[in-house]
């Protein structure tokens, strides 16, 4: 018989609290029937200068099985809060969650970028993605490299050998829910082991916090500046000087509010 719900709950605190968000979010999205275009990372809308969807995409959910299955694997790879012995620990968790969270947003839109730009695939302009699963999949892989003997279990009933989860699953996901982004899952999995062979490194308490405060501004700009929210406190004064250079990713859109369908997708993907 296994340990009671509440001492489980003890030993991965930071799993738990994120959880925990991510299913206050579903519910929140579900009161506002709110739907991708609402609150998922969207290539155009990024360059249009809404930077707040990295942020809201990453732990948004909009079906309940998409749900259920990223916080069921996230609740397995908590184990990682408990191996501060082998240099993980909870701190390093949340400190690395935050670079997921990040890196792999921004490495999904520099992809995108790529595609469109490069190789002239225009579906890519309007897909939208939601979902944990790209830090899902990075924590994976970061505990595929530092314990490979560990398990990943799903539901309570699928065991997976960690060493090989997150290919197994990023292929399984591919071949099950068509709608599954590949190239979110695969992203998630690339910052993951540029985590776990030490090439993203030096995190501590200082840098984390102050990477913490930097999103908060970022996000709160960007909400300010793609006029999704009135914050009258905040006041952006357009640049009128025509011999200053003008950057296009920060150039504002005509969006509506955050309850309205920002823009028409072709298609929408989960992370």
């Amino acid at each position: 018989m296994g340990r009671p719900l509440i001492y489980q709950i003890l030993d991965k605190p930071a799993t738990s609290c994120i959880i925990g968000l991510c299913s206050a979010i579903w519910f929140y999205i579900q009161k506002k029937s709110l739907g991708y275009g609402d609150v998922g990372l969207n290539y155009e809308a990024a360059m249009e200068g809404q930077h707040w969807r990295f942020i809201t995409s990453a732990f948004s959910h909009i079906s309940v099985i998409h749900l259920v299955f990223n916080m069921s694997a996230l609740w397995s790879l908590g184990v990682v809060e408990s191996l501060g012995h082998m240099g993980l620990g909870v701190q390093f968790y949340l400190q690395y969650t935050l670079v997921l969270v990040v890196l792999s947003g921004l490495l999904v839109i520099g992809t995108y970028h790529v595609l469109i730009q490069r190789f002239k695939i225009d579906y890519f302009r309007r897909v939208t993605a939601v979902g944990y699963s790209c830090v899902v999949f990075g924590w994976m892989t970061i505990l595929a490299v530092k314990q490979p003997s560990s398990k990943l279990d799903l539901f309570g009933v699928l065991s997976l050998p960690i060493s090989f989860a997150p290919f197994e699953s990023l292929v399984f996901t591919s071949i099950i829910v068509p709608q599954a982004s590949f190239l979110g899952h695969l992203s998630g999995i690339i910052v993951g082991y540029a985590i776990a062979w030490g090439l993203i490194q030096g995190m501590n308490n200082y840098w984390a916090i102050s990477m913490l405060g930097w999103i908060v501004i970022a996000f709160i700009y960007s909400l300010k500046r793609s006029g999704m929210i009135d914050l009258p406190f905040i006041e952006i004064e357009p640049v009128m000087d025509a011999s200053l250079p003008t950057v296009g990713f920060f150039t504002p859109s005509n969006v509506r509010g955050l309850e309205g369908n920002v823009l028409p997708t072709r298609g929408s993907e989960l992370v």
